[in-house]
């Protein structure tokens, strides 16, 4: 679909990208494995998902394309797949660790922690808690040259370079779990407040009809 960027998020694991690879050369490889076109979607204006193969959209904006060149290179660096489990997972992994000032990255990333404890909450507990064991892109400044860089090499800086993606590693500490408690609580609130804000236009109308109905 000219201006759009889809995403289908079927069932299945993610694909493992090689150390020697530059991030570049993974991120285009996770392009074309997602169906993403050569752009990664980033140039268009909506962006589209399938849920139980029901389509649905949100825009594009220009904070979500900023938070998803780092999101992207996330997805290459902990092999969680762009599956809804896999981006469930990333979203608890890169929440643990913050989102800086990316905005958009924060609601995205708390409406899925919300659904992934609703459907893989132990997957989701144990992302939250590898997230919290290692860092992420979100604060640094975006260049170009991120790309040249190493798989291998980024993993081994960031902490990811140990265990599987399913794995925490060290056993989970009582702050650990005080902090997922936290974030638990938040993504709820996010979800159930986005609901209400998108909802919100036709409750109201529904309200105003039933006004004029009951006249």
């Amino acid at each position: 679909m000219d201006g759009q960027a889809t995403l289908t998020a079927a069932a299945g694991g993610g694909e493992t990208f090689a150390p020697e690879l530059t991030l570049g050369e993974a991120r285009a490889r996770l392009f074309a494995t997602g169906g993403l076109g050569e752009d990664g979607g980033y140039g268009a204006d909506w962006v589209w998902l399938k849920m139980w193969r029901i389509p649905f959209a949100f825009p594009n904006t220009d904070g979500r394309r900023r938070a998803v060149r780092f999101h992207d290179l996330h997805h290459v660096l902990t092999e969680y797949p762009t599956t809804w489990r896999g981006e469930f997972e990333i979203a608890a992994w890169e929440i643990a660790g913050g989102v800086n000032r990316y905005w958009e990255g924060w609601v995205l990333d708390l409406l899925g922690f919300a659904c992934g404890l609703a459907v893989y909450p132990r997957r989701v507990y144990r992302a939250f808690v590898r997230g919290r064991r290692s860092r992420n892109l979100y604060f640094e400044t975006w260049d170009d040259s991120i790309l040249l860089r190493r798989v291998g090499d980024e993993r081994r800086r960031l902490g990811l370079d140990a265990g599987r993606p399913d794995s925490v590693g060290a056993r989970p500490t009582w702050r650990d779990r005080a902090a997922f408690a936290f974030w638990a609580w938040a993504s709820v609130a996010a979800y159930f407040a986005t609901g209400a804000l998108l909802f919100a236009p036709a409750l109201a109308a529904l309200f105003v009809a039933w006004l004029w109905l009951a006249r």
